[in-house]
């Protein structure tokens, strides 16, 4: 199986080049009003507008030169190894907990007769349990005393938002711990893509999925090779954060500082590229209601070789980066033009989570009029993408594209 090494990511404003995504499928059909808040789900998306949508944003990313990799076509190759297949099998069944069940050792199998496509179906969209035959195989308590629960393998409707699972940072790849179950499986799939397509066993990996302490690409932002920005927030722990930062200024990447930005830890917030992204070289564009709550901090390395952190609090943002950015300033620009109300009904439609897809060219959703012509004003193009449907999973351009090369500013 030949691997490409694709890891590139040195800034968040670089020509996009190449970028993996997923393509709404059967998963978001497996969503119920009951089982919404638990899928993190406020309403349930139309999957034929979702996809039609989802196609233009793919195709403006191609149209500006950078090339789209897709979850399902990289699982389906990888799957058409036998060692593979079982390789997955066996982690998935732990991963779920299936092998605990009495009827776990017939699911196993039902999973391995598979063929690549039906089994990158199932890790998506999960496994139905009328979709495995089961007849004569005894049945464990669980079984009858959650019947009314209808998944042996939950569906992953949040997939489309590519950003979380991983975060490719210089020519590592960070492949991150979910907060929540319902997203957990996405980084074994992400880790599975790294191992027998991308990464391997040589690239650099910044975090591992297994590790308790959850953090989540939305809270990530490549400033420049040598500074990372994370944002501390309700789906990522400081405890991971001091992790990732001791394994990039203290491992083999250009990183020597992360800046820390805690936000309010809120469902409405969620990351960090819902209230704050980088739209040009010195240009960010921030939901005004955090811009003066947001809380900085600066991780350094201590001299020596015991791999020790320096912490320390920051005047505020704005300081924070022009110092780390070696600029004389930065401009924030306020999303909704900077009017409260109209700011805080577009960042709920995702008005701050831009797609950097060159210097000073972001793509966002059209609805976010005030917003966009906000950006317009400061000098950026902004290339409109429809996301009716796209925005009722709660994330905007940046959430659903996780960049896998740039090129160097």
């Amino acid at each position: 199986m030949e691997r490409e090494a694709v890891y590139n990511v040195n800034s968040e404003v670089g020509r996009l080049e190449a970028v993996l995504l997923h393509r709404p499928g059967k998963e978001l059909e497996r969503l119920t009003p009951q089982y919404l808040e638990e899928l993190l789900f406020d309403d349930i998306p139309w999957l034929g507008r979702i996809r039609e949508e989802h196609d233009m944003f793919a195709r403006t990313l191609e149209s500006r030169g950078c090339r789209v990799y897709y979850y399902d076509k990289l699982l389906t190759e990888i799957f058409e190894s036998e060692e593979v297949r079982r390789e997955l099998v066996e982690e998935l069944v732990k991963f779920t907990r299936i092998n605990a069940l009495r009827e776990g050792k017939a699911i196993g199998e039902y999973l391995l007769s598979c063929s690549p496509e039906e089994l990158t179906g199932i890790v998506i969209a999960g496994l139905h349990k009328n979709e495995v035959d089961l007849l004569g195989v005894e049945r464990s308590l669980s079984y009858y005393v959650t019947d009314d629960y209808p998944f042996y393998i939950n569906p992953l409707p949040n997939l489309y938002f590519t950003r979380d699972p991983g975060a490719v940072i210089g020519k590592g790849l960070s492949i991150n711990s979910m907060r929540t179950p319902a997203r957990n499986r996405e980084s074994l799939l992400l880790s599975y893509i790294h191992r027998y397509r991308f990464g391997g066993e040589s690239s650099a990996r910044w975090y591992d999925y297994t590790l308790p302490d959850p953090i989540e690409g939305g809270d990530m932002l490549v400033l420049s090779p040598s500074v990372l920005a994370v944002g501390c927030s309700a789906r990522t722990s400081a405890q991971a954060i001091e992790v990732l930062a001791k394994n990039l200024i203290h491992g083999p990447s250009s990183v020597k500082e992360v800046l820390v930005l805690q936000i309010p830890f809120r469902r409405a917030y969620m990351h960090l590229d819902t209230v704050f992204t980088m739209v040009d070289r010195d240009k960010f564009i921030i939901f005004p209601e955090i811009r003066e709550s947001v809380k900085v901090f600066r991780i350094t390395g201590r001299g020596g070789e015991d791999g020790s952190l320096v912490i320390r609090p920051e005047e505020n943002l704005e300081k924070a980066l022009c110092e780390s950015l070696n600029l004389d300033g930065v401009s924030l620009i306020a999303s909704g033009g900077g009017d409260r109300i109209t700011a805080a009904r577009e960042q709920w439609n995702d008005s701050t989570n831009t797609l950097a897809i060159a210097p000073g060219t972001v793509v966002t959703y059209r609805r976010n009029t005030a917003s966009n012509d906000t950006l317009r004003e400061n000098g950026i193009e902004v290339v409109e993408i429809e996301g009716s449907e796209l925005v009722r999973g709660r994330g905007g351009p940046r959430c659903m594209s996780m960049p896998l090369r740039r090129a160097d500013l």
